[in-house]
C-alpha cells in the first residue's frame, strides 16, 4: 500500500500502491492487536480502488467505517 501522510494536495491520493487519483472515499480501520477500540487509522481511495482496500481490510476484521472523503 502506498500511505500517504502529510498535508497539502500530495496527502489527498488514493492509498493503492501505485495510484495518484485523488481519493474520494475514507476508510476507517483498526488493528484490534495493537489499537485501543475507539482508534481509527485512515486510508484514502478512489472509487476504482474502495472495493478492493475494503476488501483488503474486512479479510483481516480491520475495517471499521468507510466515508466519503472531501478535500479540505
Amino acid at each position: 500500500m502506498n500511505f500517504q501522510t502529510g498535508t497539502g494536495p500530495e496527502a489527498e491520493i488514493c492509498s493503492a500502491k501505485g495510484c495518484q487519483a485523488p481519493a474520494t472515499w475514507q476508510l476507517l480501520w483498526n488493528n484490534p492487536k495493537i489499537h485501543t477500540p475507539e482508534r481509527r487509522k485512515v486510508w484514502l481511495a478512489c472509487d476504482d480502488h474502495r472495493a478492493s482496500l475494503s476488501d483488503f481490510l474486512t479479510a483481516r476484521q480491520f475495517l471499521k467505517d468507510v466515508q466519503p472523503h472531501t478535500h479540505g
